[in-house]
Parts: C-alpha cells; sequence; structure tokens
C-alpha cells in the first residue's frame, strides 16, 4: 500500500537532497506542502512530488534546448547554473 503524504525527510531522501533543501522547496513555494498538527510539521502529497518532478524534467528539458552542449562542457552534479527556477 502506497502512503498518500510524506514528511520532509522522505522528500529529502526520494529526492535525493538534504532536509533543509527539501524544506526550502515547501517553504519557497515550488514544492506544495501542508502543515498539519499542533507543531505545524510538514506533509507533501505523493502526487504533488511527482508533479513537481514532472515540472523539473520540462524545465530541464528547456533549459537544454536552449543551451545546447558543446565540446568542452564540463558535467557537475552541483551545476546551479544548470537548474532553472520554477515560476510560480
Amino acid at each position: 500500500m502506497s502512503r498518500r503524504f510524506l514528511t520532509l525527510a522522505d522528500v529529502a531522501e526520494l529526492l535525493n537532497v538534504s532536509a533543509s533543501q527539501a524544506y526550502a522547496l515547501v517553504r519557497s513555494g515550488d514544492l506544495r506542502g501542508i502543515k498539519i498538527g499542533g507543531r505545524g510539521q510538514w506533509r507533501v502529497e505523493e502526487s504533488e512530488l511527482e508533479r513537481f518532478i514532472a515540472e523539473r524534467y520540462e524545465q530541464t528539458e528547456r533549459f537544454i534546448a536552449d543551451h545546447p552542449f558543446v565540446k568542452g562542457d564540463e558535467p557537475s552534479d552541483d551545476d546551479t547554473s544548470a537548474h532553472p527556477r520554477s515560476s510560480r
């Protein structure tokens, strides 16, 4: 059985990012989440995470089309210039 809601720790693990990065995604509104409970814990619906991932694929495809790979480009997992910001 699949869970409907994920904790930020779950989101961080699934996206292979830090917990603080997952928190920043929901606080910025890039990733839609809700606060629940007396302590206001964040939860992200699984379908919202899938929507977020699909949007990032689309943004990446547009980035690649606008910035074709040229010989000499060095790939980098942490190249922040290669990650377009979402338009909310």
